[in-house]
């Protein structure tokens, strides 16, 4: 066994789990480093905490006057808990969060100093816009940039720093981060489902997106980790034998927490309780050493950002506890990877879900315009929705039998099927003002209060119903919720924007009643977007031929996926709802090309480097052996040697031939991203992905069937059964 492998494994066995012990109830402890509602109360006036209460429930702006007041506030706030620096916390383009801290301490006249924070240093900030990936907006002499506070978002301390949840935009004002078209998108939301809501509710004031991601990742023993450069630089293995025993027993899944596991997942949850990030549910996940966390719903804003900071705690939690974390959407093969299902769902301010049916027909009524509008939302657009979710990572995982397939797909259960095919043929010709709307309430009065038990689980696809929510199964771990979310938003909000105008067209001008006119336009949407609904088995050829034939997009590759974020209808869509212009989606689809290719050179890098300095002199070393062993042999049985070594030789050649093909396939696979590289844009996205890629698997088999091959002691690299069973 190598040296670096020896000590990591030895390091490993030697941990014991940390010692967690739970004090206070976590109701008692939950949100006290929050700036919440109940924070505000205490410190600030009653005018200020009004200004701020109307600036996140009615998006009121709030007063630099009244933010001074807030500042203070928030800062006496901070300190008392202990905090010593402010940041602005915002999501750049980079998928992580970014932070800058400055203390509270100012230094003043004869020496003295003091705490200061004001409404300026609260409401504004300028980092530089250029050093964060921007799609051209910005020039690296042209470098200002603005954070701005998201009163939406609560302000929270994580270890001794303010942490303010902010906008990023540049100083020409176009949005560099996800936050801000997110907010825009919610907006949108709010508008056109209130506006519908008003049909069934005259009094309907507003409609929250609601959002509950579910998060998978991997925990494996830092030692181990940090002795794979693959995991180190690329977040997964690029070489490994898969191991006698993997996760084809069922036993890992709902099994019981290993010990150390257990004692991160309570450290954890005490720093989630702490940021008011509600997190309820914990479990074992099917692949070894994989689990799976999640939280009650939240307002889509809080929730996507309550996932970015879980993620960056649970990256420092990890480390207390000589883990690494692992998001990367496939970190290991023939494995499950790991995805992060967002839960969607529309709810009033009193906590009314327009997903869920109510007792009566006409509350029935509303929920199926809310769902069958959603439905036909996702058919029209759902390219889009697929080019929401594409990555380097989730290629991996996008219908690798584990995980939705690269088809979007909608699943809403035999019984709401039957329900839809039934109001699609309640008359074969458009409703007149003469029908009466008894048989259409009747039929819509079947659908039961509570449909959480009534449909079941499709984990084939990718967008499901689940009783009172949809699943958005396709995003990948490692995502920013808020670039599903977004689109998602955006296009159920003009979807039912038009469906309004088609509604109050048939009031206006064919003087149906209300609910006749509702029911009429929505007829029309099942038949228009059946081709989207399937409730069989996503993976396999029978689903891609039969996608085909209905005109559904099978988009298997990030650069493939992402062209149509720059389709004209795209652009329109999103100018016409004021989520984002042409240049913002220009300049995220150039840096999301540009992501996808480096991603593609450094896996290509670390693997040829893995191969050729690594795999095959351990190779050579073991290979040496094997001669010396055949040439005592001969020295000893003469001419019978050969019959006596027949397998030493064998082997020997079947090493060599192993050596070869590697050297060779990555000479070829640098070849190819020397081209690669010379390319631009799309053009170097695709050769990385059909020239360059491909090579990762054909020099990936001739090193793991070395691993079979070479004495155990001399491999150089920790092997999958020490990475997911050494615990």
């Amino acid at each position: 066994m190598s040296t670096i492998r020896f000590a990591a494994l030895q390091e490993t066995l030697n941990r014991k789990p940390v010692s967690i012990t739970e004090k206070e109830r976590r109701s008692t402890l939950f949100g006290q480093h929050v700036f919440n509602k109940h924070a505000m109360q205490q410190y600030l006036t009653r005018t200020a905490y009004d200004s701020v209460i109307n600036a996140i429930e009615k998006g009121t702006r709030i007063d630099r006057k009244i933010a001074d007041q807030v500042a203070v506030s928030m800062k006496d706030w901070a300190i008392s808990k202990g905090a010593t620096h402010y940041t602005h916390w915002f999501q750049p383009l980079t998928g992580a969060t970014a932070e800058k801290h400055d203390a509270f301490f100012e230094s003043i006249n004869g020496g003295l100093a003091m705490e200061k924070f004001d409404g300026e240093q609260l409401v504004q900030q300028e980092p530089d816009a250029s050093s964060f990936p921007n799609g051209g907006i910005r020039n690296t002499f042209e470098a200002r940039g603005y954070t701005a506070w998201d009163p939406t978002s609560p302000a929270f301390i994580y270890e001794t720093t303010l942490c303010i949840p902010t906008i990023f935009v540049s100083y020409t004002g176009e949005a560099l981060d996800n936050k801000t078209p997110l907010l825009r998108a919610l907006q949108a939301i709010d508008t056109h489902a209130t506006a519908v809501c008003k049909y069934f509710d005259k009094n309907a004031s507003k409609v929250n997106a609601t959002l509950g991601w579910e998060q998978e990742y991997f925990l494996i023993d830092d030692a181990l980790a940090n002795s794979r450069p693959d995991l180190v630089l690329t977040g997964r293995t690029l070489l490994g034998h898969i191991p006698a025993k993997g996760q084809q027993l069922d036993d890992h899944y709902f099994g019981t927490i290993p010990a150390r596991a257990m004692s991160f997942m309570q450290d954890l949850e005490q720093e989630c309780m702490l940021l008011g990030i509600p997190v309820k549910t914990r479990h074992n996940e099917v692949a070894p050493n994989q689990f799976e966390l999640a939280p009650i719903f939240e307002e889509a804003n809080l929730a996507v950002d309550h996932n970015s900071l879980l993620m960056d705690v649970m990256e420092k939690v990890s480390k207390r506890h000589h883990f690494k974390v692992l998001f990367h959407e496939k970190p290991f093969a023939e494995i499950n990877g790991s995805g992060k299902h967002n839960n969607w769902s529309l709810s009033t301010p009193d906590g009314a879900n327009l997903l869920s049916p109510g007792k009566t027909p006409m509350k029935n009524l509303q929920f199926l315009t809310f769902f069958i509008n959603t439905i036909k939302a996702v058919y029209e657009n759902e390219e889009l929705l697929r080019a929401s979710i594409a990555s380097a990572s989730n290629d991996h995982r996008l219908g690798a039998n584990e995980a939705p397939p690269a088809i979007i797909s909608v699943f809403i259960g035999s019984q709401l099927s039957n329900v839809l095919n039934e109001l699609e043929n309640v008359t074969k010709g458009k409703l007149s003002p003469e029908e009466k709307t008894d048989l259409k309430l009747n039929i819509i009065g079947k659908i039961p209060e509570i449909l959480l038990d009534n449909t079941d689980r499709n984990r084939t696809s990718a967008f499901a119903f689940t009783g009172n929510k949809f699943e958005f199964r396709a995003v990948g771990s490692s995502a920013n919720s808020a670039i599903p979310m977004t689109v998602l938003n955006t296009i159920v909000a003009k979807q039912l924007k038009e469906f309004k105008i088609e509604v109050d067209a048939l009031i206006d001008d064919k003087k149906l009643k209300k609910d006749e006119a509702i029911f009429n336009v929505l007829r029309e949407y099942i038949k228009d977007s059946k081709n989207i609904r399937f409730e069989g088995d996503g993976y396999g050829s029978n689903w891609e031929k039969e996608a085909k034939k209905r005109g559904l997009s099978n988009n298997k590759t990030t650069p493939e996926a992402l062209q149509i974020k720059i389709e004209k209808s795209t652009i329109a869509l999103f100018e016409e709802m004021k989520v984002m212009n042409k240049v913002e989606l220009e300049a995220r689809y150039e840096i999301d090309i540009e992501e996808y290719t480096k991603r593609l050179q450094i896996e290509s890098r670390v693997l040829g480097d893995i191969a050729r300095n690594h795999i095959v002199p351990t190779a050579i070393i073991y290979q040496n052996t094997l001669l010396e062993n055949t040439k005592n042999l001969k020295e000893i049985f003469g001419e019978e040697f050969k019959n006596i070594a027949k397998e030493q030789i064998e082997l020997i050649m079947t090493i060599s031939n192993h050596i070869t093909e590697i050297n060779a396939l990555t000479l070829k696979m640098i070849e190819e991203r020397r081209n690669a590289k010379g390319l631009k844009g799309l053009k170097s996205a695709q050769a990385y992905s059909k020239k360059v890629k491909p090579y990762f698997a054909e020099i990936r088999l001739h090193c793991d069937k070395l691993e079979t091959m070479v004495d155990d002691n001399l491999w150089p690299l920790t092997k999958y059964r020490e990475l997911l069973f050494t615990r």
